[in-house]
């Protein structure tokens, strides 16, 4: 294992509730096609194993013995056909054989498994769960190392979209423009995207996870894009939304009010700040512009208890991104699920830290889906102006985001350099 995990493994191994258990972290296994064929989908390591080596090696096991404080990276041999055939070559590491014996002169002791199972372990549920949530944890700073990957992934990611912008205009295919940013993203030197680009123009900019298709923009859609580019398995995920020609004065206004809020999130990220409590503010911004435009009707900070901004903002305000998209978020160890309806897609809980790399996304939509459902009607009938929405159920929706850096102080934008402007 490269002496360069050294300081990332002692962290963990501080951090893990062992005692006498022992932690296995499983790479996984390639996964075969479907088809009758000798073909796998690419293989892709745990995040868990890959933080801890590295590597993208097929049935890699990591094992860390608490009693002598000792780390181990079990790697299978390069078979001489995978080395014609794929061009591997040998991953660094005691060969894969010895894990056995490894393993069975610790017979009787627990067994915490992360990462991907392992044929033939059985591991303690229990302590697994607990150990999953330490381990989990204590990765959520990003290191020096991890940082400056993310900071050339948001500069590859950068150069994807100022291409995209050069090429807004009527006549252009979602798909076309999706081609151009994830090329220039490779131009650049990204290994892959780091998730599905979402390119949704017009109506189906109100579709929060939309895959691109043959749409033609149009004069005067929105046109709404989040996508990134994944340097070494690390990941940029970013949002702006423009109009294809003169927008609006709807649509600038409410461009503004999403704009205006997502500043003012960024600057709530302090250490020690509830994530929750940051999403809560940003909808009450949210609500008080769309109030200000005449689409909802009463107090912000009311409507928000009422839960009314989920008509137009149902998604949470963002999550922390690292190693793989929404790498490392959920709930502070030992914190239960909050129970309130709209906060079930937070998709984190905790206060920030030092060193969280976290997306802040906030959106406003007019989605069909919602604003005609009769029991939403009925519920919300004084809160919402529904002439007006009703004008704009074909409208889309705005989301901007950035990805930042949790510091001492202010938070360091690593997506500053995209302009949100229209």
């Amino acid at each position: 294992m490269s002496d360069s995990f050294a300081a990332r493994r002692a962290r963990l191994a501080a951090a893990l509730p062992l005692t006498d258990a022992i932690l296995l972290v499983g790479a996984g296994e390639p996964l075969p096609l479907p088809e009758n064929s000798d073909q796998t989908y690419p293989f892709r390591a745990h995040s868990d194993y890959f933080y801890l080596t590295g590597l993208e090696c097929p049935h890699g096991v990591v094992a860390h013995d608490p009693h002598d404080g000792a780390w181990h990276s079990f790697v299978p041999g390069v078979t001489e056909a995978e080395r014609v055939w794929e061009g591997r070559t040998q991953p660094p590491g005691e060969p894969l054989s010895n894990f056995a014996p490894w393993l069975a002169a610790r017979t009787g002791r627990p067994v915490a498994l992360l990462g991907a199972p392992l044929p033939g372990v059985t591991a303690d549920a229990a302590l697994t769960q607990t150990v999953r949530a330490h381990f989990t944890h204590a990765r959520r700073p990003k290191d020096d190392a991890e940082l400056t990957t993310l900071r050339r992934s948001a500069a590859i990611t950068a150069a994807g979209y100022a291409r995209l912008c050069s090429l807004l205009s009527p006549g252009v295919t979602e798909r076309t423009l999706q081609i151009e940013l994830e090329a220039e993203f490779f131009r650049h030197g990204a290994t892959r995207t780091g998730y599905g680009s979402i390119v949704a123009s017009g109506h189906n900019a109100a579709v929060l996870h939309f895959t691109p298709g043959s749409r033609v923009t149009q004069q005067g859609d929105f046109v709404l894009v989040d996508a990134g580019a994944e340097l070494d398995r690390y990941v940029t995920d970013v949002t702006r939304t423009y109009v294809v020609g003169a927008p609006t004065s709807f649509q600038r206004d409410l461009h503004q009010v999403v704009l205006g809020a997502q500043q003012r999130a960024c600057d709530r990220c302090r250490p020690g700040a509830e994530w929750r409590d940051v999403h809560l503010a940003c909808a009450v911004d949210l609500v008080a512009g769309l109030v200000a435009m005449g689409v909802m009707r009463g107090d912000p900070a009311s409507l928000v208890e009422q839960e009314a901004h989920t008509l137009f903002f149902p998604h949470g305000l963002g999550h922390m991104v690292g190693l793989g998209v929404r790498d490392a978020s959920g709930l502070l160890p030992g914190r239960p699920q909050d129970p309130r309806p709209c906060l079930r897609t937070l998709r984190m809980d905790l206060p920030l830290a030092a060193g969280y790399v976290v997306t802040v996304e906030p959106g406003l939509y007019f989605i069909p889906a919602l604003l005609n459902d009769p029991a939403r009607r009925a519920r919300f009938r004084d809160c919402v102006n529904w002439p007006l929405a009703e004008r704009h159920l074909g409208l889309g929706g705005v989301r901007i985001e950035d990805n930042l850096v949790i510091t001492s102080g202010a938070p360091e934008n690593l997506t500053a350099a995209i302009p949100k402007t229209l």
